[in-house]
């Protein structure tokens, strides 16, 4: 697996992290629930599928492809920035051993001549310093930029479909709406994963 498919399980991870903690509770206008229900009574409760819902939920998809593409053209102009100091580096390795050779052979016209490369040289080693904590502090960001901008991703889904359900449940039908990753047994009839997420859909198109 390489770096993008990780960064790529890992927002899809924080988002059913953050709707994975999503329950709606909703009672009747002014009604109590009832205290006791018959075997064969369908409760006033329902089920989505948080995962369905990033998969299919139109917004989840666009904003996460978004947020992928932005990260990766920022990877790509960071890494050539970092094969360029590579290079640079390189180079400066070869002076210093060139360097090395010549004083060795004595062959600096004279000690001015040394001296003078010598502080060229240091005075590379200084920008290239200066060039490698500037790269570490910009890959540092860029990690960080990321990691914020997928938990305001998170944040806006979770507030989208929990806005989507307040509307969605405003009769009051379904006195408690859960995430299906916390239920054991699945029964039939209770999940309304495709009716929000053709209502999500619905709604963000307009």
């Amino acid at each position: 697996m390489n770096k993008i498919q990780i960064i790529v399980s890992s927002v899809l991870g924080a988002c059913v992290i953050a709707l994975f903690v999503l329950v709606f509770v909703f009672r009747f206008g002014g009604k109590k629930a009832p205290e006791l229900v018959q075997v064969d009574e369908v409760l006033p409760i329902a089920i989505v599928n948080t995962d369905s819902i990033l998969k299919h939920y139109t917004l989840a998809v666009e904003s996460t492809e978004q947020l992928m593409t932005s990260y990766e053209n920022s990877t790509v102009k960071l890494d050539n920035q970092a094969r360029a100091f590579q290079k640079e580096y390189e180079t400066f390795q070869r002076d210093v051993m060139d360097f090395q050779r010549k004083v060795e052979a004595n062959a600096f016209l004279s000690r001015e001549r040394a001296e003078s490369e010598q502080q060229r040289l240091q005075n590379k080693e200084q920008q290239l310093l200066k060039k490698q904590q500037d790269l570490e502090a910009l890959r540092q960001k860029l990690s960080n930029d990321f990691m914020e901008q997928q938990n305001m991703l998170n944040q806006q889904l979770a507030d989208s479909v929990q806005q989507y359900l307040l509307v969605y449940n405003a009769d009051g039908r379904y006195h408690l709406i859960v995430n299906a990753a916390v239920v054991m047994n699945k029964v039939a009839g209770y999940d309304i994963t495709e009716e929000v997420i053709k209502g999500l859909n619905e709604r963000y198109k307009k």
